[in-house]
């Protein structure tokens, strides 16, 4: 029988059944989106396929096969010849050799580059450079090589955009291809792990065919082909921080889904350089490209940390881990940092690191870092040599600036990015979405998202590019507040690193404590043992220094927990009735050695901890029993004696004087005793993503439900992430990690992060039911030790396969060494229907954010997003309209139209265009309806220009008078009507009756016209078309409604010779009516 419930999921499922239902009867042709999809989806699956050459064995296969994967040399490729490069007639030319230079002195200062295995230079061959360059340009460049006439080279240069060149410029753009090459060929090849070039000129501007913004030719774009040609690479990630849009990089990729390009630059609508529209967040790819490119526009200057960790967190995270690369190259150019005068964003060098560290364990490590950009020359040498030591494994550095939270700005772009790529990629599909209904009825409306696209441009293309005083100026008193805040935060940063990368504690002795009286129970002796063995077999327990064990005393434990309880524990081995005793508590069981085990657990965890904020080790595991996160301070629980973490963290805060201390809790139980114990106290935020099953899951208390925030001053320092549903994998947990876990632990700024370490999550726990495989614990590790200058001790709490916590602790060990991590099981590909578990884990998240989002000024992207055009979430606007777009030709066609929620759409153009239409441009109108447009007073769309059905209609045949108030024929409604241009039935829109829907299904009639706004949708096409077709059932409504004509609103009739016939009888209709 089923349920008299109706939920929200119910009835919308009811509504896309009765749909499907109706278009059962559709014979029509499908719409040339759909086609698309599906020509996408096969050719994913084709990529698939050809990806699965190592067949897993086991589900531990991957983590069998890191025993390999030990951390390699970091590559460094320079050329002192480098500095020669310069333009000889402005000596105050932003792109100066200096800029090589300071970065070279600042990475020796630091020792760096002798940690380096060095890659010799050479020049790229002619061949390599028409990878992509055409045969003119590199003879074009070929002939200034040795000209020493400066009049004739400034003349040359005054023909390009932002160029000059100099007698050395082609043969050292030559070594800074072939060095990046080079570079690239050496991390692809094994012999070394990751690499940097410190090269110029820079590359990422030069186009096929020109040179432009300082670049000539296009360093990463042909090393990028190199790789997939030569190197038989199929999937490669470039991510290009440089603060302008590299135009040329993303040109050569547009069409290739093989090549996913992400591109963080200032945009400013266009008015900052280089002033293109295909810099914009909808251009998204083309053909098999569509969706692997990646604009994210900053619109105003003055961005800083939070924005780009949050753009690293709510999207390039996700979709890099998604996406699964075999290499990552960074376009890496420093002009977003802190003072630069190009860029005037405040990035400070250290977040670089940051930004660096997130993706250093995609790829198995295959990472290049590839210098552009970057014109201050403080910040562009911190942060590069800051680049290069976090390529080398050395800690972050501790952010010591507050952490601004994301601007409006920066929210309002990054949604826009997310709604233009959500049909691509399941991990950006967690926002909520809204109808048009939604939005003329509900208010307030800050729930909402509004798709803005604004374009400005910047001013006309001169017939000669300027060479001389092109530098930006800045006043003395921005340079000396600059100079002073950039002093100050390289003063205050420290970047001391501990010899010893991890320490480690195990003892024996905390075997002794066991179950006598149950057989083959979960919480065995052997879980310690089987970990430590592990660590051996994976030559790890060389790689680390052992910490000698202790017991905790009274005192400390008494930290977490009263005394009364420490004398209860303390006393059991003095009595016999163990197994009584033990079954008067929730999931425990006691032996006589129960005391000396869990004192032995709690004080080898303190030893660790005095270890690590000693300085004298920079991290920490704790292969401990028993385990602690259940035990409340006053009782045992959940196989759990005294609280080992909750002890450590209350010790660092006491005996180290330590502010703020994190502990995440990935144990697949809720840890209630560790947030029993914290939730009042402010010092400790206690984070824990567990499943629920809505309190039917141990420990079965509502405390571990999202809502539970914290008491006291403790309010907003308790955060759970509850499951609902079993199956949860990386996937679910990557989420929930980039979404609240990482931007609330960057928000908090821990001093020192523990880790309540439960495997039971992990992918073949009996107990835990979830899928998470042993690399994604050693991904989170990686994550986490970004935090605290990489303060971070691991402690085991429970998991109870002993082969899945024994590789789960050994990836999060390598993690924390080095070592390289296998990629994870992300599963996340958008061409299957999402899991029971995903859509669960949506749902939690958002939940999550929306309580936490008071506490915590990050968590501000859970707003809804316009909801897709049609009834399949793959074909929105941007699905649709990015389909017929092609930014390197000079054809540009309309959007598509079809969703009133969208507050401007306009038409994609490349460099150059010129609109059509002279008497008033878009942009024009724009920019005087701005004001409205963003107080949501007016809305639009762009139609398609034409339709294969509009060879259907028959003009001839209008009637001489359509009424407008007509009532629909079903249900004489006149909310919403429209009329058909086949049979001129007049019927009512989808959000009356959807009345006029069935009568186009069952009569194939595709057209009909609007009685509200005189618009014209074709339901095959899903879209709104306007032409000039349509003229004479536009202006027998407009002759209705007003009672004049309407004006003539299409091209020239006497240059449309394709339409001058059927412009004929048009007007001989007009003149009889």
């Amino acid at each position: 029988m089923s349920s008299p419930i109706v939920t929200r999921r119910g009835a919308q499922k009811a509504k896309i059944q009765t749909r499907a239902m109706v278009k059962t009867f559709d014979t029509r042709k499908p719409n040339a989106a759909l086609l698309e999809a599906k020509r996408r989806a096969k050719l994913l699956k084709m990529q698939e396929q050809s990806q699965q050459e190592i067949v897993v064995k086991d589900i531990f296969q991957n983590a069998v096969n890191a025993k390999a994967l030990v951390q390699k040399p970091t590559g460094l490729v320079y050329d002192e010849s480098m500095s020669q490069h310069r333009c000889l007639w402005d000596s105050k030319h932003p792109e100066c050799p200096e800029r090589f230079i300071r970065v070279l002195e600042r990475c020796k200062e630091l020792d760096l580059v002798d940690r380096c295995k060095q890659i010799a230079s050479r020049p790229a061959s002619k061949d390599e450079i028409m990878l992509l360059h055409s045969e003119e340009h590199y003879k074009l460049l070929e002939k200034t090589s040795g000209v020493v006439d400066d009049e004739k080279m400034e003349d040359l240069s005054s023909q390009y955009d932002s160029i000059y060149i100099h007698p050395s410029t082609f043969e050292l753009a030559l070594l800074s291809v072939g060095s990046t090459i080079d570079l690239i060929e050496n991390v692809v090849n094994g012999a070394v792990q990751n690499g940097m070039a410190i090269i110029r000129p820079p590359g990422h501007h030069a186009m096929k065919a020109e040179f432009n913004g300082y670049c000539f030719f296009n360093n990463v774009a042909i090393a990028t082909q190199y790789a997939l040609d030569v190197l038989k690479l199929n999937k490669i990630m470039i991510i290009d921080w440089d603060v302008h849009h590299g135009q040329g990089t993303q040109r050569f990729f547009y069409h290739d889904p093989r090549v996913l390009y992400f591109s963080i630059h200032r945009f400013e609508h266009g008015t900052y350089w280089p002033n293109l529209k295909e810099s914009d967040f909808d251009a998204i790819g083309h053909g098999a490209g569509m969706g692997y490119n990646f604009n994210v526009p900053l619109n105003k200057t003055g961005m800083g940390n939070g924005d780009y960790l949050a753009i690293f967190q709510q999207i390039l995270v996700p979709v890099a881990m998604e996406y699964q690369p075999e290499l990552i190259i960074i376009s890496a150019g420093y002009d977003a940092a802190l003072g630069c005068p190009e860029g005037e964003m405040e990035v400070t060098p250290a977040c670089y690191a940051h930004l660096l560290n997130t993706l250093s364990k995609l790829a198995q490590s295959r990472l290049a870092v590839i210098l552009e950009g970057g014109y201050c020359l403080e910040s562009l040498a911190e942060g590069a040599a800051l680049t290069l030591r976090t390529l080398l494994g050395d800690p972050c550095p501790v952010l010591v600036e507050k952490l601004d939270p994301p601007s409006e700005i920066i929210q309002e772009t990054i949604l826009n990015c997310i709604y233009a790529h959500r049909p691509y990629w399941r991990c950006l599909q967690a926002q909520s979405t809204y109808t048009v209904e939604e939005l003329n009825n509900v208010n307030p409306q800050n729930n909402l998202h509004k798709i803005s696209r604004v374009f400005v441009g910047g001013p006309p293309l001169p017939e000669r590019f300027p060479t001389r005083g092109t530098a930006p100026v800045q006043k003395l008193e921005d340079i000396l507040r600059i100079q002073q805040r950039l002093q100050w935060l390289k003063a205050e940063t420290k970047l001391f690193t501990p010899k010893i990368k991890v320490c480690y504690v195990y003892d024996e002795m905390m075997m002794q404590h066991t179950n006598t009286f149950e057989q083959g129970h979960p919480e065995q002796p052997e879980r310690i043992r089987k970990i430590y063995e592990m660590h051996m077999d994976f030559n790890l327990i060389d790689r680390m220094t052992h910490m000698p064990s202790r017991h905790a005393t009274t005192d400390e434990i008494c930290l977490a927990h009263t005394r009364s309880h420490v004398n209860f524990i303390r006393r059991i081995g003095e009595k016999d009735e163990l197994q009584t005793m033990g079954s008067k508590y929730n999931s425990v069981y006691f032996h006589p050695k129960t005391f000396e085990c869990a004192t032995l657990a709690a004080g080898s965890v303190l030893s660790t901890v005095d270890k690590v904020l000693k300085g004298e080790a920079r991290s920490g595991v704790c292969i401990v029993r028993p385990p602690g996160h259940h035990a409340e301070s006053d009782v045992p629980h959940g196989f759990c004696i005294f609280n080992n973490v909750a002890i450590a963290a209350q010790y660092a805060i006491r005996d180290h004087g330590l502010k703020r201390v994190l502990i995440v809790d990935w144990d697949v139980h809720h840890g209630n005793g560790t947030q029993h114990i914290f939730e009042s106290n402010p010092k400790v935020l206690y984070m824990s993503v567990h499943r629920y099953d809505n309190a039917s899951f141990f420990p079965k208390s509502k405390d571990a439900d999202y809502d539970v925030v914290g008491k006291g001053a403790g309010i907003g320092f308790n955060v759970n992430i509850p499951w609902n549903k079993k199956g949860m994998g990386d996937l679910e947990y990557v989420m929930a990690f980039q979404q609240i876990i990482m931007p609330i632990a960057y928000e908090f700024n821990p001093e020192l992060v523990l880790i309540s370490a439960g495997f039971d999550a992990a992918i073949g726990d009996p107990l835990g039911g979830c899928k998470v495989t042993p690399e994604a614990y050693g991904l989170f590790t990686h994550w986490l030790s970004a935090l605290a200058n990489g303060r971070l001790i691991i402690c085991l709490e429970g998991g109870y396969n002993v082969n899945s916590i024994s590789y789960a602790m050994t990836m999060c060990t390598k993690s924390l060494l080095g070592d390289p991590i296998p990629p994870v099981q992300f599963n996340g590909n958008i061409t299957r229907p999402p899991t029971v578990a995903y859509l669960n884990c949506v749902e939690t998240l958002q939940n999550c954010i929306n309580v936490q989002k008071r506490y915590w000024k990050c968590l501000q992207f859970n707003k809804k997003l316009p909801q897709c055009s049609g009834e399949n979430n793959n074909e929105d606007f941007l699905a649709a309209t990015m389909k017929n777009l092609d930014i390197t030709t000079d054809d540009m066609q309309g959007a598509v139209g079809g969703l009133d929620a969208i507050v401007m759409h306009e038409t994609l153009e490349g460099s150059g265009i010129k609109p059509k239409v002279k008497d008033k441009t878009l942009t024009e109108f724009i920019s005087e309806n701005l004001e409205a447009l963003e107080n949501n007073e007016c809305f639009a769309v762009v139609p398609l220009k034409t339709c294969p059905h509009c060879i259907r209609l028959r003009p001839e045949e209008a009637p001489k008078r359509i009424n407008t108030n007509t009532a629909c024929k079903q249900c004489e409604s006149t909310a919403e009507n429209w009329i058909c241009l086949t049979c001129f039935e007049v019927h009512c829109g989808r959000y009356v009756n959807e009345h006029m829907m069935q009568h186009s299904v069952s009569t194939d009639h595709p057209m009909v016209l609007s009685f509200s706004d005189l618009s014209v949708w074709c339901y095959p096409c899903s879209a709104y078309i306007d032409n000039n077709q349509l003229f004479v059932y536009k202006n027998l409504a407009h002759r209705d409604k007003f009672n004049e004509d309407m004006v003539w609103c299409y091209h020239d009739r006497a240059t449309d010779n394709e339409n001058n016939d059927q412009l004929d009888i048009y007007l001989h209709i007009q003149e009889n009516n």
